[in-house]
């Protein structure tokens, strides 16, 4: 069983390259799978909260449905006041249309604006390691 180095305090400057390559390797290996596992949490916390928001949306959403039936036969009954049945209903529907393409306008605006989710916080970490391992390898050339 090789002894581990780190655990020993060997000062660097006493071990042999292929040693201080392994512990680099080794570090590497162990940093990895930590920035993984961090970007892995990071992602479910995320999904989560995004499927909350999707839930909270969608019912939210069908409550405004039943609230836009109600005002659209309170505006077709205001308007039947003055002009035919047929006329008033007609009116209501082309202005949900116009309303509808402005909202898809808006959306697919929206869209094309929108970034990809990333996991941002392990990204900045892995950066941050990876200076860190560029320190330690120009040290260890010394």
């Amino acid at each position: 069983m090789a002894l581990d180095h780190a655990e020993t305090h060997v000062p660097a400057s006493e071990r042999s390259a292929a040693e201080l390559a392994g512990d680099l390797v080794h570090q590497m290996t162990t940093l990895v799978h930590h920035e993984m596992e961090l970007a892995r949490v990071e992602m479910a916390e995320k999904t989560k909260r995004a499927g909350k928001g999707v839930g909270l949306f969608g019912g939210s959403g069908v409550l405004a449905l039943f609230a836009l039936a109600c005002l659209t036969t309170c505006a077709i009954a205001a308007i039947q006041l003055a002009l035919p049945l047929w006329l008033s209903a007609l009116i209501v529907g082309v202005a949900y249309l116009v309303v509808a393409g402005v909202f898809a306008l808006n959306g697919r605006r929206q869209l094309r604006e929108a970034t990809p989710p990333v996991p941002e916080a392990a990204i900045s970490s892995s950066k941050e390691d990876v200076q860190w391992l560029k320190q330690q390898a120009e040290s260890a050339r010394r």
